[in-house]
């Protein structure tokens, strides 16, 4: 089975030695995912909403560029730092996944690799 990683100019994958996306065949995994942008600027601080949809559009992009498309993702794995706000990430889950309906987890954690972010997503597809 062949295995392609994707990479991206993400700070992270730099540092600890990841794959934005690794495909393997059909299988396609895709990091955590934080909302960074391509400068390395924070998209929506202080804001769980912004965060999270800005974090759905990048894997939306890294799965795009292995033919795949967000109906194609069958997990979705989701860690936020208060998860009373949990509503305000489920309207933008809805909004992307809501006739997809991957199978999901939501966790609270006690923190993520840097303060300012309030949510990270890894998700699952297949194509």
């Amino acid at each position: 089975m062949e295995r392609k990683n994707v990479v991206s100019s993400d700070f992270w994958e730099s540092m600890v030695g990841q794959s934005r996306a690794v495909r393997a065949g059909n299988f396609i995994a895709v990091s955590a995912t934080n909302a960074l942008n391509e400068e390395g600027e924070l998209v929506g601080l202080k804001n769980v909403f912004q965060q999270t949809f800005y974090i759905i559009e990048k894997i939306e992009k890294a799965l795009i560029e292995e033919g795949a498309t967000l109906n194609d993702v069958t997990r979705t794995r989701i860690y936020v730092t208060d998860i009373s706000q949990w509503e305000e990430v489920a309207k933008v889950m809805h909004h992307f996944f809501g006739e997809i309906k991957p199978a999901s987890t939501m966790v609270e954690v006690s923190a993520l690799i840097d303060p300012r972010f309030l949510i990270e997503i890894e998700v699952t597809a297949l194509k």
